[in-house]
C-alpha cells in the first residue's frame, strides 16, 4: 500500500489554493492517487493576509517555508509559486522529497526586468495598451472575484528576490518535474530543467501559461511522475 506522502500545492500570482487547485479538481485527482494533499496560500492571496505595502512581500520563500508541514513534502508550484518554491528549496532542500515546477522557464536566469513588472501592473490597474495581450490576461486574472488587486500590485512592486542560479539548482538532487506549455510566454525550460540532477522536463502541447495548472496534460504528467517516484 502507498504511504500517505504529503503533496503541497502552491498557486501563482493572482491564484489561490481554492481557485487554482481545488475548484478544477486537481486536489481530488492527486488524492485519488494515494497522496495526502494540502495547499498554501502565499501572502497577498486566498486566505492569507493581504498587506498593501511592497516591503511586506520581501521574502516570499521564507513565508512558504514557514507554512510548510514539518515533515518533508513533495511540493508543486505554478508560476510565482514555482519561482518561490525554487528559492525555498535551494535555501532548505531538506524540506522537500520532490519538486514540481509548472509555468516557469529559462527566463528565471535573466535579471529582473522592471518593464515586465510595469506591463503587468498596467494590466492589473486597467491602463495597459489594449493590444498587449499578456498585460490584459494578467489584468483579468488579478481582478477575479476574491482577489485584492492592491495587494497583488504591492507584491509586484517588492524589491527583486534572490537570484535563481544553475549552481543553486544543481544542489537539488530530489526528483523534480518541470512542466511548461509550448504556448507559455515562459517557454522554453531546457536550461532550467537540466540544471537539476534528477529532473524530468515535460512540454505540454497547445498549453498557454494560465491554462497550465488545470490542463489534462499537466495533471497527467504530475500524477505519472508522483506514481513513478513516490508510491
Amino acid at each position: 500500500s502507498m504511504s500517505q506522502k504529503t503533496v503541497v500545492l502552491v498557486h501563482g500570482w493572482g491564484g489561490s489554493f481554492a481557485s487554482t487547485w481545488q475548484e478544477p479538481g486537481v486536489t481530488d485527482i492527486v488524492s485519488e492517487s494515494g497522496f495526502h494533499v494540502t495547499g498554501i496560500d502565499l501572502l497577498g492571496h486566498g486566505t492569507a493576509d493581504k498587506p498593501h505595502e511592497p516591503a511586506a512581500y520581501a521574502d516570499l520563500a521564507g513565508y512558504l517555508l514557514s507554512h510548510l508541514p514539518e515533515e518533508p513534502v513533495i511540493a508543486v508550484g505554478f508560476s510565482l509559486g514555482a519561482l518561490t518554491l525554487a528559492r525555498a528549496a535551494v535555501r532548505s532542500p531538506e524540506r522537500f522529497i520532490g519538486l514540481c515546477f509548472a509555468g516557469i522557464g529559462d527566463g528565471v536566469f535573466e535579471p529582473h526586468k522592471p518593464e515586465e513588472t510595469e506591463r503587468i501592473l498596467a494590466g492589473l490597474e486597467g491602463r495597459a495598451d489594449p493590444s498587449d495581450n499578456v498585460a490584459r490576461l494578467f489584468g483579468q486574472y488579478g481582478n477575479r472575484e476574491g482577489n485584492d488587486p492592491a495587494a497583488l500590485a504591492a507584491l509586484l512592486r517588492r524589491a527583486p528576490s534572490d537570484e535563481i542560479t544553475s549552481a543553486g539548482l544543481a544542489t537539488l538532487t530530489q526528483p523534480s518535474l518541470v512542466a511548461i506549455g509550448d504556448k507559455d510566454f515562459a517557454f522554453p525550460s531546457e536550461k532550467f530543467s537540466s540544471s537539476m540532477p534528477s529532473s524530468t522536463l515535460k512540454i505540454l502541447p497547445r498549453t498557454d501559461h494560465f491554462a497550465t495548472p488545470n490542463s489534462f496534460s499537466f495533471i497527467d504528467a504530475l500524477v505519472q511522475w508522483l506514481e513513478e517516484n513516490f508510491s
